[in-house]
């Protein structure tokens, strides 16, 4: 989501790494710099004003000029400013009350609600191990209640049937005296969306409110919404008093700049990060990890969290006990990862994740978009297993079939067996050691 933020902040601040003397004249020219790539990214005006200036009374006080390295004091507080900006401390949904939870979740249309609710309801079940109870007050439009009914069964949660003819407040109320009876710990209600804000869905979200009254009432914002966001954030903020915000869309090219503005302007704290379209694909939002994305840091915690969380550790072990007892890396194992990449968001979902320093110095592959990993498991799923296991066996006339299987040009079998090939001398590297050779040789460009 920060590409082009990253990029640009990068090169301003990169004028200032290792200086020995800051003047104001050279903080003056950073900060012009900073100043453009926050608005470029969409950081509402009065954001960047308070953050310039709060950067440069810092900058020209004592902290930098005592400073032993005034360059990567000044980056720190850039940093210390992005987290301050984005909320501080990282906040989060109250659990400690009396069951049900009841989370509302309210904004514009094609904003991602419905589909945030049943992200929400697994981060729920399987963060807070509750028992989840999906309710839908969208009158207007049945496929969304269809959609988020599909959600609530592909997940395992509960989901509560919209009674014909009723209004919004009056299935709001249903559903909660459901969650009450069905001992749910948890209620998440799905409101209904506009193109636009209006004065009529603002008065309806508000009976909803007064029908539930939640103990979370959750602003949904795409991230792609740029000055829009911020202007219907202000309007539902005026409606509803609101408890936290989720960012929709983070994975998407979006410049970044509501994450930067929506906590400014609300006075509420962004809770979630929308990063996929899988169920699984909500992370809380911490503005310290966030900051150093942006300047460039990676978020190497969150990577190791994610990777805990998602990868099938039996199957790791299983890889990690075939190398070391010398047997060779093959496709089942190559095929095993891929999917637990796409699982995790892609390579560039991960890579994003890792210091800039490190990806440049070209320790990392290039990142592979999802239709690409789709095109190779699919040549793997058109070998035999014979295949798979002996790699070596793939001759030309068996390299035209796996094409044709799956659907690819011959070239992109080549392609695959090259990088394989590649993978498997490095698997056998890491099994005697390797792994801990080339992280000692990276120490010095660690950042």
């Amino acid at each position: 989501m920060f590409d082009k933020l990253t990029q640009r902040l990068g090169t301003a601040l990169d004028a200032l790494r290792g200086r020995g003397r800051i003047t104001e004249e050279n903080i003056a020219d950073a900060l012009r710099q900073v100043r453009m790539a926050l608005l470029e990214a969409d950081v509402a005006l009065p954001v960047v004003k308070t953050f310039v200036e709060a950067v440069k009374a810092r900058a020209l006080g004592i902290e930098v000029s005592r400073s032993l390295t005034p360059g990567q004091t000044f980056i720190k507080i850039v940093h210390d400013e992005l987290v301050s900006v984005m909320g501080g401390a990282g906040a989060e949904l109250n659990l400690r009350v009396p069951p049900p939870l009841v989370v509302l979740l309210a904004g514009l249309q094609g904003a991602g609600k419905t589909t945030t609710a049943a992200k929400l309801a697994t981060w729920l079940k399987s963060q807070g191990k509750k028992r989840v109870l999906l309710a839908s007050v969208d009158v207007y439009r049945p496929a969304a209640v269809l959609q988020l009914e599909r959600l609530a069964a592909q997940i395992d949660v509960g989901f509560f049937p919209v009674p014909a003819n009723a209004i919004p407040e009056e299935i709001a109320a249903a559903a909660l005296v459901q969650a009450r009876q069905g001992l749910y710990d948890a209620l998440i209600v799905d409101t209904a969306g506009r193109l636009h804000v209006d004065a009529e869905m603002m008065e309806e979200v508000r009976r909803i409110d007064r029908a539930l009254t939640p103990n979370e009432r959750l602003f949904i914002v795409d991230s792609m919404a740029g000055q829009d966001a911020v202007n219907a954030a202000r309007a539902f903020g005026s409606a509803l008093d609101l408890t936290g915000i989720i960012l929709t869309k983070a994975d998407g090219d979006a410049r970044g700049g509501a994450a930067l503005s929506v906590r400014q302007i609300t006075g509420k704290p962004i809770l979630f990060l929308g990063v996929g379209e899988k169920t699984a694909a909500l992370e809380a939002f911490n503005p310290e990890r966030i900051a150093s994305r942006i300047l460039g840091m990676g978020d190497v915690l969150g990577l190791v969290e994610q990777v805990e969380q998602q990868v099938d550790r039996e199957k790791t072990e299983k890889l990690a006990r075939k190398l070391s007892q010398g047997r060779e890396f093959d496709f089942t194992d190559l095929r095993d990862q891929l999917a637990q990449v796409r699982q995790m968001g892609g390579l560039g979902a991960l890579l994003e994740k890792l210091p800039a320093q490190l990806a440049r110095t070209g320790a990392m592959p290039a990142p592979l978009d999802e239709r690409q990993l789709k095109r190779q498991v699919a040549i793997i799923d058109s070998m035999t297993p014979r295949e798979r296991r002996r790699p070596n066996l793939i001759d030309g006339s068996r390299k035209r079939r796996i094409a044709a299987g799956a659907g690819v040009q011959v070239q992109d079998v080549n392609r695959l067996l090259k990088q394989f090939l590649q993978m498997q001398k490095t698997m056998k590297q890491f099994s005697k050691g390797g792994l801990a050779r080339m992280l000692r040789g990276m120490g010095g460009r660690m950042p």
